[in-house]
């Protein structure tokens, strides 16, 4: 029981770690976003906006209201 208890509180403290993160990130030569689970480095990758989504479709929607993502003529 000691043993169920001990791993039951090690899952809990490592949940938050083990969340996924999704950023908005622009390619620096083709210009084209995507939604990525790492942090953009800021030389390959540049990271748009400030913030990290708990989804990858809370993401897309920031992708697709940020001017830098809009494709032009649209």
């Amino acid at each position: 029981m000691q043993k169920v208890a001990f791993f039951g509180v090690l899952m809990l403290a490592a949940s938050p770690a083990l969340a996924a993160e999704f950023f908005v990130a622009q390619d620096a030569t083709s210009k084209k976003c995507n939604e990525v689970e790492t942090k953009p480095d800021g030389t390959h990758q540049i990271m748009i906006g400030t913030q990290s989504y708990a989804t990858k479709d809370e993401a897309r929607a920031a992708k697709k209201a940020t001017p830098e993502c809009k494709k032009p003529g649209k």
